[in-house]
Formats: structure tokens, sequence, C-alpha cells
């Protein structure tokens, strides 16, 4: 079986003017005004995710090897995520009934996992996984609403200011992450709005092996997402079995 690469969704818009398009469910005041700390913030934040039916996601990172762009339409059934690393691509799809992934040969390979046998059995198809298998709910976990749960910092360690622009005032949480076996040091400063509804808008992360910015936009759309012909899938089983 394959493991989809962690590819954590942070959003951000291209400007911060762009803020001002934003759209969401509403909140209670609670988290709104001049003494509010960031565990408030947070937790309003997590208020709202909860409420929401879906946002659109676009993620740039750039390291001194590789630069990935992430696309995706985040929904609360359904979704879809292009990842680009260099000249390798995959595509994600999930309906309530099934999953796809199709990409060129690098991409399955390299950013999917799958071996050269198994690409080539995939050749320029698209697999398919059925609503209910590991693959399925594997693939549905990283492109439906609960994958924003990880967005969010803990409260522990994270400050919280204010920044306007163009008149408007935005809450900005920042806060950094201890260097793993397998990840570098990094500070993270995400930008939300303030005010009665609380959403994440944009998030910047730099390390020492390098940069991304998420925005996030287009929150409560609705999302819906096609299956591809059925001529052209192949089902899991042959691919891995």
């Amino acid at each position: 079986m394959f493991t989809v690469r962690n590819h954590r969704t942070r959003i951000a818009s291209v400007t911060l003017a762009s803020m001002t398009m934003i759209i969401g469910m509403a909140l209670p005041a609670e988290a709104s005004g001049p003494n509010q700390s960031a565990s408030s913030v947070i937790n309003s934040t997590k208020a709202a995710l909860a409420k929401e039916s879906g946002v659109h996601v676009l993620l740039t990172s750039t390291t001194s090897s590789l630069s990935t762009k992430v696309v995706a339409d985040i929904g609360a059934t359904a979704g879809m995520e292009t990842i680009t690393e260099g000249s390798d691509q995959v595509t994600i799809k999930v309906t309530p009934a099934y999953a796809y992934l199709s990409g060129n040969a690098a991409g399955l390979t390299k950013i999917m996992g799958l071996s050269t046998t198994q690409q080539k059995r995939v050749g320029n198809g698209t697999i398919s996984m059925k609503v209910g298998t590991s693959p399925y709910k594997s693939l549905k976990s990283s492109v439906t609403m609960p994958v924003l749960a990880n967005i969010l910092p803990v409260v522990v360690g994270t400050g919280l200011s204010t920044v306007s622009v163009g008149g408007q005032q935005y809450y900005e949480l920042k806060w950094s992450t201890k260097a793993t076996t397998s990840t570098s040091q990094s500070k993270s400063l995400m930008t939300l709005s303030e005010g009665t509804t609380v959403l994440p808008l944009r998030e910047t992360v730099n390390s020492t092996s390098g940069t991304s910015t998420t925005t996030f936009s287009r929150w409560g759309e609705n999302v819906n997402v096609s299956a591809p012909p059925a001529s052209g899938t192949i089902p899991y089983s042959k691919v891995f079995g």
C-alpha cells in the first residue's frame, strides 16, 4: 500500500489586502476585542473550523533543492488536491463513493511511493479505491475538513498580536517548533480574521531547510468532485495485488 506524503495544509493570500475578501460562518463575539489571549483565539478558531463546509488551499514551499506547490479544495465529504514537486505531479480526488489517484510516472513513484512495477500497471490511468477500504480512508483524511484540525498550534508557547491592514484588524499567532530527527526547527506566523468570525487566512513557515507559505480562501465553499471516466480507472487491487 502506498503512503500519502504529509503535506500539512497551510493556506495564505497573495497579499494581506486580499484578506478582506474572505467570508466565513458567524461565531459569538467572544474572540473579538483588544484583550484576547492566544488561548481564546485558538479556541474560537477551532469552533469556526468545525462549522465550515469547505475551503480552498494554496501552499508553496521552497528548499535548496526543491519547489513544491499544493492546490486543494477541501470539503466535508469530498475533496481534491494536486501536488507538484518540480516536474513530478499527482492528483487526488475523493468522492463519497470512491477515491482516485492519478499522476505522471515520477509523481506516482517519488511523491506517492509506488514501485516502478506498480506505476507501469497504472500507466496513464487512474487508481480507484472504494469507500470503506483502508486506501480510501487514507486519501479521504488528507482532503476533507478533519485535516484542518492539525493547522493550529498548541496554546503553550504561542504568542498573540494584532496587525492593521487598510484599516482592518487581524490576529497574528506566532510560535516555534523544535527540530526532530526528520524535521528542522521552524518559526511560524499565522494571520487570522478578527471579529465575529475567526478563521486562518495565511501562514508562513521559516526553517533552516526552507520556507513555505499557505493561503486559505473561499471559506464555506461547497466542494463537489466529479469522478473520472470509468473506462480510465484501475481498481486498487490490480495495481497492488
